[in-house]
């Protein structure tokens, strides 16, 4: 086994896939922790739906202009059409979530159960492919596209992480306050919804980064099972943000490799790996009652 991941290191194509496994894994557990904590977890779910239903869009249209570069560029593509749509949806929720009349889980579901059906409409109408259950099948679960990346596309998705791990620890403090007390958070002076609204599109950004790596329904693991398994363990907030951020990268590590090696589905993989180290991390808190760090 040794001698066979030595082999695939070998190849630049396997360094793409670890270096953008990371870089999402990471971005994913910093917000995750702020999601967990809000009880907006979901949102990844509705988010994943909405990005779904834009990457069909974006095959429809990639049709129309098949031309070489479209589609050697297609993860980069896709992202210049689904990352505003992603964004915009994620404004909308926001807005919505705080509507007296729409509650936030109630505007979660009619979001992203709209776009599941119309993005699955749109491509049974439009796609020209022979196999319309393999392509939802791959963009819902993900597939070994991670092993196909482009340096292009390397660059876009470390540059959205960095800009999403920078954000995220300039505004640190601010995001700690307003996750845990929203009221005194805006009686101190902080503009509560302005950094809620920076969370949202972060969160975004996020999913359309993870499509790739997990498909569109195994998103919201990423975000929940390190935050989860971190709170096992720790109390602090800063100790859970960076447990969490820990755990996330090495499950993405361990799944990337295990995939590799056993030709398993990347996405699926990674999740699974996230599972079980969810349930040591379970087993442990229960044995030791938990850090206090």
């Amino acid at each position: 086994m040794i001698d066979k991941l030595i082999y695939y290191m070998q190849y630049p194509f396997v360094h793409y896939a670890i270096i953008v496994g990371v870089a999402v894994a990471l971005c994913s557990s910093l917000l995750g922790v702020t999601l967990v904590l809000k009880r907006f977890s979901f949102i990844g779910d509705g988010l994943s739906h909405v990005a779904f239903g834009a990457i069909a869009i974006a095959s429809v249209l990639r049709l129309i202009d098949n031309t070489a570069v479209t589609s050697a560029l297609q993860l980069t593509n896709n992202m210049i059409l689904v990352l505003p749509i992603t964004v915009l949806s994620a404004i909308l929720l926001l807005r919505t979530g705080q509507n007296t009349k729409i509650k936030g889980d109630a505007a979660i579901a009619m979001i992203s159960v709209g776009a599941l059906a119309f993005g699955y409409l749109i491509l049974n109408v439009f796609n020209s492919s022979a196999n319309i259950s393999g392509d939802v099948c791959t963009t819902l679960f993900g597939s070994t596209s991670i092993l196909t990346l482009q340096p292009v596309d390397v660059w876009l998705s470390v540059g959205f992480s960095v800009i999403v791990i920078v954000l995220f620890i300039l505004f640190y403090n601010k995001i700690f306050a307003v996750t845990f007390d929203e009221n005194f958070a805006k009686a101190t002076g902080t503009n509560v919804q302005g950094y809620n609204l920076l969370i949202a599109i972060i969160i975004a950004v996020i999913i359309v980064l993870a499509m790739n790596l997990v498909g569109s329904l195994l998103i919201s693991a990423l975000v929940i099972f390190p935050a989860l398994s971190a709170m096992r363990l720790f109390r602090s907030f800063k100790s859970v943000t960076i447990f969490s951020a820990v755990f996330s990268v090495v499950c993405a590590l361990i799944g990337l490799l295990i995939s590799i090696l056993a030709g398993t589905p990347v996405g699926s993989t990674i999740v699974a790996a996230d599972v079980v180290a969810f349930g040591i991390c379970s087993l442990i808190g229960l044995i030791g009652g938990g850090a206090r760090g």
